[in-house]
């Protein structure tokens, strides 16, 4: 258990459990081996992500823009790309369980923020919520981690991903 426990907790006993959120997830979240892992290590063994609908963000791209020592290397987030997409799972959260889902994005150390995206799922457009890079914390310096890019692959495969789009993570490119 981590110093955010407690933290989280309390934030999750405050929540509306009648609210749910719509979460699109695009990165390691997806690798269920390493997210049941993270869930170990936190304590929250009791929580379980939904099988979530296959899904695509529009008009934004994966940006490597946060430089981190746990990755060793610069991690993805999103940025505004028109015409671009970037694919991924969309899933119901339940209100109660919102504060997990920031804990694993990064919101409680203030790496992450939460932004509005344009989501396709069943040929319908949604917003939902994506985790993205802390403008205050967002920066090119160094090398994009490879270890990062492995477990995107993982994920994006383990998610059922198109081919085509995991392949493009595999090579580290963004549009």
């Amino acid at each position: 258990m981590d110093s955010h426990y407690d933290q989280v907790m309390k934030a999750r006993a405050q929540a509306d459990a009648d609210a749910p959120r719509l979460y699109f997830a695009y990165s390691t979240i997806l690798d269920r081996a390493a997210f049941d892992e993270w869930k170990g290590q936190h304590s929250y063994g009791f929580f379980e992500l939904p099988e979530g609908q296959l899904a695509e963000a529009l008009d934004v791209d994966l940006v490597y823009d946060f430089p981190s020592r746990w990755w060793g290397g610069r991690v993805a987030g999103l940025t505004d790309a028109p015409g671009a997409r970037v694919y991924g799972r969309l899933f119901r959260i339940a209100g109660k369980d919102w504060p997990i889902v920031q804990h694993k994005e990064g919101v409680v150390t203030s790496m992450c923020v939460e932004r509005t995206v344009r989501v396709r799922v069943d040929g319908q457009e949604v917003e939902a919520t994506a985790f993205v890079t802390n403008p205050r914390r967002a920066s090119m310096d160094g090398p994009v981690s490879p270890r990062f890019v492995e477990a995107l692959v993982r994920g994006a495969t383990s998610a059922g991903l198109p081919a085509d789009y995991v392949a493009r993570l595999g090579r580290g490119e963004t549009r």
